[in-house]
This record gives structure tokens, sequence and C-alpha cells, in this order.
């Protein structure tokens, strides 16, 4: 069982992933925009976004047929800035982190791209592919990031199962590289793991 991070800037398709792949009814804490944000959001480039995740979105993924059976936890974060300190609680014990993206709006990416270096997790940058948009390379989206060369960055549509499912198991993949050779457990900063 492995606590997987779904995060990115405001409306780049959290909320849409998590409900993609998740096999139980995904928790979402979806409140609708009012007055009071329009100061602090910006709907530049989202317009027709109605509802923002205010805690978190919760589901969960089995790969049974995996080499070694997979149960993933999938935890969507809000994508404002003003929610990173958040971001820290629901980093803790994870394996690892999703950061979607949208080349329309790349610069809300950059926090969470931040946020997970500093803190030592590993993460995979999936481009979320929006109908209509412009379709940048993936080593382009790299260089814009500035993201280094073992980060890996994929294309998605954050509304497809699959494309979801093969983004989640790059991550694993990706998570599992980092451990070193002769250590049983995971190379994740200590502040990062669950204590029971």
């Amino acid at each position: 069982m492995l606590k997987v991070v779904i995060a990115g800037g405001f409306g780049v398709g959290k909320t849409t992933a998590v409900g993609a792949v998740s096999e139980i009814t995904p928790l979402s804490t979806e409140e609708y925009l009012t007055q009071a944000s329009t100061e602090v959001d910006d709907l530049e480039g989202v317009e027709s976004k109605r509802t923002t995740t205010v805690a978190f979105d919760f589901g969960r993924l089995s790969f049974p047929e995996a080499p070694v059976p997979l149960e993933l936890l999938l935890f969507g974060t809000p994508g404002q800035d003003r929610f990173v300190d958040l971001w820290y609680d629901l980093a803790r014990g994870a394996v690892g982190a999703v950061v979607l993206v949208d080349t329309r709006r790349l610069a809300s990416s950059f926090t969470a791209v931040s946020f997970f270096e500093d803190i030592g997790l590993p993460f995979v940058v999936a481009i979320n592919q929006f109908d209509g948009t412009h379709r940048y390379h993936p080593e382009q989206v790299r260089t814009a990031l500035e993201l280094s060369a073992h980060a890996p960055v994929i294309t998605c549509d954050a509304r497809n199962p699959d494309h979801v499912a093969g983004v989640l198991l790059a991550l694993v993949g990706q998570a599992l590289q980092s451990i070193p050779a002769h250590s049983e457990q995971p190379a994740f900063p200590t502040a990062f793991q669950d204590v029971s």
C-alpha cells in the first residue's frame, strides 16, 4: 500500500485525475467559488471553473496483476499557493507525487515543482492535454520548468483512466529508483515517513 500525492496549480485537473481512476467513490472537498475568492483565485485560462478543492481529494487504485500487487492511496492537493502549508501534511508518508501541469498556465506549476524538490520527494510531471490547447513536447516543458534530467515528464489526459494509471505507475517506478540498492527502507526524508 503506497501513498501518492497529486499536486499542481489551480485548475490543472487534480480532482478530475483522482476521480478518473479511483475504484471507490472519491472523497472530494470541492466548494463553489464565491465573490470572496475573486481577489485571490486567478481564473485566467479557466474562466468556466465554478468549484475548487479546499482540503484534499482522496481515492484508491489497485494494481492486483502487477508483479508485486499495489494499492495506491491517492491524495489530491488544493492548487492555490495559500494552501501550501497543507501540502506538508498531505506529503507525509507519501512515496512520491504527480505534478499535473497545464501548458496554458505553466507559471502556476512552479510552486508544486519547487515544493517537491525542496522536500526531496520523488515526482513526475504530467502534462494534462486539455482540448484545443497547443501540444508542447515534454522536453520543452522540462526546459520551461527548469527540471533536472532525472524528473520524468509525461503527457496525459486527466479524464482518461488508462492515462492516469500510466502516470501513477511511472511515479512508482521513479520512486523505486530513488531507494538505495542496499536499503530495505525507502530513502525518503524522515520528516515525511509515517510514524506508527
